[in-house]
């Protein structure tokens, strides 16, 4: 027989229980002197090192009798365990003997300054519950406690005292990882809409529209700061440091590293009363057919200059994108313009007020000349988009600009009439694959809901709406002025193109190749002949035409049409002439829809010419 089979036999004779039970009462034993050590020495403490600001935590499953507990200077203080709440303190907190109560959580005297208690006041047991809710709040050191909170000096009370308060760390951490981020909340669907708004900054190359953006997001709560720390130590590792704050729009590599926008950024943000969509158009000259598309979608637009030496100058100038944009957006249909004049913080300018007059001067005559009205349409104001001086709040530099700061400029602006009761007609900006094909696109009149039946014009396909989100938000139902994303029902994404019109069966959009229009020739050097080709912009859509006859020239001042047909017409001349696109377009007259029936005619990348469809001609068969 091995040992091992001895060994269980021997187990299983009669004197196992007896030495079972001498084990127990041994047990006992040792148990019982363990607590009175405990008691008195806390032999099983893990080594503490104590963090004088840290509030005084005793857990709840300790004993309930008070403790005396030595601190480092050797003085007693006396407690009693009841709930783990933050203790207030007295100035000389350590130095001296204090009695802390822990129902009320606030220190109820000091023994030798008799001190009345600091903040955390209260002191009654029914504030007993709210403090226990908040009492990780307030672990930082009060304003009023030049000490911090009561913190115990030598070591730790016991190991399980140490052990409670890495369960309430843990706690906190885990509290911490779920704080909201700042985003708009979606409204309840009872909560009143608020307007949307749609705003287009433009300007010239460098003016620094994407910055003022960015920095509209993070005044807003829209970008949290942290995010705009980590790219402004990427910019600084690129040596770009101020062009942070553009980068909340600029998502793209490309853009980042040239510094320039390309495509037309969109974020949002929300005032008191209005919900507003940024669009961040490109400055740059190659760009500017991306800027039509975004100015095409806009309510109004914001002019950005830059104030400083030169800068400005090169924008305005005879091929800088300053004139171009603010005679483009007037062609979108931009009804109202701000002009902000930016870097108003450089060192060139410093808040001067004769620069901003000096720019403000030059600026009104010639947006006079596109068709603004300088005292209804225009506002000027000066800002910085770096430090957003002037976008949220007004600042003390500038002591002789009186008006609103930008965005409350924006939110006491007159509300934008809509026509909701009108045919739907929603022009597509872009499209992609996502679960379906999802459009994007501005809701220009009629409204729009979930599970509806649309039509694809001008291909004619008849389309559901699957879902419907309104700047991120997932909504029912769109009204106008709204950007909306689609998700469609019954339709390919390649069998859509930018420019196409969502309209209802019932009501559908006319479309065609041939059309009449008034014609302005803003810029070209020589003359324009029937045959002449050039790139028709018209709503969200980008097509070729050809100008195939001149029927008569209009006078500027007296609208008298001439009565025989001009062979040419050239710069600064108002025309009627006939176009004829490429292929089919959808396009309305300037009398029914004006959205639908202005646009731009652009060639070797300049804009020569604005127009309005003044009729459409039926296709011959």
């Amino acid at each position: 027989v091995s040992p091992g089979t001895v060994g269980s036999r021997l187990s299983l004779s009669h004197t196992a229980p007896d030495s079972w039970e001498q084990e127990e009462d041994v047990k006992a034993r040792a148990a019982a002197g363990l607590q009175s050590a405990l008691a008195a020495l806390s032999v099983n403490a893990k080594p503490f090192i104590p963090n004088v600001d840290a509030a005084v935590f005793v857990p709840t499953f300790l004993q309930s009798s008070p403790t005396e507990i030595s601190n480092s200077y050797g003085h007693a203080i006396s407690y009693t365990h009841n709930a783990p709440v933050k203790s207030a303190g007295c100035a000389d907190y350590l130095k001296q003997k204090s009695t802390v109560s822990w129902f009320t959580s606030v220190v109820t005297e000091c023994r030798l300054c008799r001190l009345a208690p600091v903040e955390n006041g209260g002191g009654t047991e029914a504030d007993m519950a709210v403090e226990v809710e908040t009492w990780e709040q307030k672990e930082e050191p009060g304003e009023g406690e030049p000490g911090g909170g009561g913190a115990l000096g030598g070591e730790g009370g016991s190991s399980e005292e140490a052990q409670g308060r890495e369960e309430v760390e843990m706690m906190e951490e885990e509290e911490e990882e779920e704080l909201p981020v700042l985003k708009v909340i979606p409204l309840p669907p009872n909560a009143p809409k608020k307007e949307h708004v749609n705003v287009v900054f433009i300007g010239h190359v460098d003016a620094g529209k994407s910055t003022i953006g960015g920095q509209i997001m993070y005044l807003t709560g829209m970008v949290e700061k942290r995010t705009l720390e980590k790219y402004e130590r990427e910019a600084k590792e690129k040596n770009r440091e101020t062009w942070y704050l553009s980068w909340a729009l600029d998502t793209n590599q490309e853009e980042r590293d040239k510094g320039k926008t390309v495509e037309v950024g969109r974020a949002y943000f929300e005032t008191e009363k209005k919900h507003f969509t940024i669009l961040d158009a490109p400055g740059h000259k190659s760009f500017v057919p991306n800027m039509i598309g975004g100015a095409s979608q806009a309510d109004l637009a914001v002019l950005v200059i830059s104030a400083r030496k030169g800068e400005f100058e090169t924008g305005f100038e005879k091929g800088g994108q300053t004139r171009e944009h603010a005679m483009l957006a007037k062609t979108a249909g931009v009804k109202h313009l701000i002009i902000l004049v930016n870097k108003m913080d450089d060192p060139t300018v410093n808040w001067s007020l004769e620069r901003y007059e000096e720019c403000k001067e030059k600026l009104v005559p010639f947006l006079k000349k596109v068709g603004f009205n300088p005292k209804k349409d225009i506002y000027f104001m000066p800002c910085s988009g770096l430090t957003g001086a002037n976008l949220k709040d007004p600042i003390e530099e500038c002591t002789w600009y009186t008006g609103l700061p930008f965005i409350p400029h924006l939110d006491s602006l007159p509300s934008f009439n809509r026509i909701t009761d009108g045919p739907v007609r929603l022009p597509i900006v872009d499209k992609y694959k996502d679960m379906g094909t999802v459009i994007l696109g501005k809701l220009e009149s009629g409204s729009i809901a979930k599970a509806q039946q649309l039509v694809m014009m001008p291909n004619r396909h008849t389309v559901e709406v699957l879902s419907l989100l309104s700047d991120e938000v997932e909504t029912d139902e769109a009204v106008p002025g709204e950007n909306l994303k689609l998700r469609l029902k019954g339709i390919e994404e390649e069998e859509i193109l930018p420019g196409f019109i969502l309209c209802n069966a019932e009501n559908l959009c006319h479309s065609g190749r041939t059309f009449d229009a008034q014609i302005v020739i803003i810029e070209h050097k020589s003359i324009i002949c029937p045959g002449y080709n050039a790139v028709l912009h018209i709503h969200t859509c980008i097509e070729e035409v050809q100008i195939t006859a001149l029927i008569c020239l209009v006078d500027k001042k007296t609208g008298e049409k001439s009565k025989t047909r001009p062979r040419f017409v050239k710069q600064d001349q108002v025309c009627i002439a006939r176009l004829r696109c490429a292929g089919t377009i959808c396009l309305e007259t300037f009398k029914d829809f004006p959205q639908m029936g202005r646009f731009t005619l652009r060639d070797e990348g300049k804009t020569i010419a604005i127009g309005k469809v003044l009729k459409l001609v039926p296709e011959k068969d």
